[in-house]
């Protein structure tokens, strides 16, 4: 079946200009409603969000167990390409995930690590308690949440691993600006 051919422009012509006027095929698939009808799809999604907030802490725990296992993995067999892909998908969403489910400082600090797995030359090279610092901090942060927060230890620990990333990623990086300008671009984590 040929779909219809859109109608023609109109066209309304002056002395000195003219006014063409499209079309608008679309006119036919809006419908208004009344305000008491009106559907908040905002109000819905928040709604939806919060009849979910019950599972974030479930689903927080088992990104940081995938975190541990990827790290684990490393921890025995090396930096396969395998084993730092898992390890940078890991870190990754946790970052991606953390805000939304009520862990920022685990997301900035899920951020510094992946950070790290980007733009470290040689990620055998990395020194091995910068990694482990990183996972066990994460897995902290989401542990002890609802204690560490009162007192600001969480910001202050992902802000502090930032900074010792920071800096030996400068370090290693000197000789290479494409990842130096990367590196000192301010972090784009959400509520960082």
């Amino acid at each position: 079946m040929a779909k219809p051919k859109p109608p023609a422009p109109h066209v309304q012509a002056y002395a000195d200009h003219h006014v063409i006027t499209q079309p608008n095929p679309l006119r036919h698939a809006v419908q208004y409603v009344e305000d008491k009808d009106a559907d908040d799809p905002v109000a819905r999604a928040e709604q939806a969000l919060a009849d979910l907030s019950g599972e974030f802490d479930n689903w927080m725990q088992a990104e940081c167990n995938r975190l541990a296992a990827a790290y684990d993995t490393i921890v025995k067999a090396g930096f396969t390409p395998a084993a730092r892909d898992e390890l940078f998908r890991a870190a990754h969403d946790i970052k991606g995930d953390a805000a939304t489910f009520g862990y920022a400082a685990a997301g900035a600090a899920a951020d510094s690590l992946c950070r790290i797995i980007e733009h470290a030359p040689d990620i055998a090279t990395v020194p091995a308690d910068l990694i482990a610092h990183h996972v066990q901090a994460i897995q902290a942060i989401v542990r002890e949440q609802t204690n560490i927060d009162r007192i600001g230890v969480a910001e202050t620990l992902s802000a502090h691993l930032r900074g010792v990333a920071d800096d030996y990623l400068k370090a290693v990086n000197h000789d290479r600006p494409e990842h130096l300008e990367a590196i000192l671009a301010p972090s784009i984590v959400p509520g960082e």
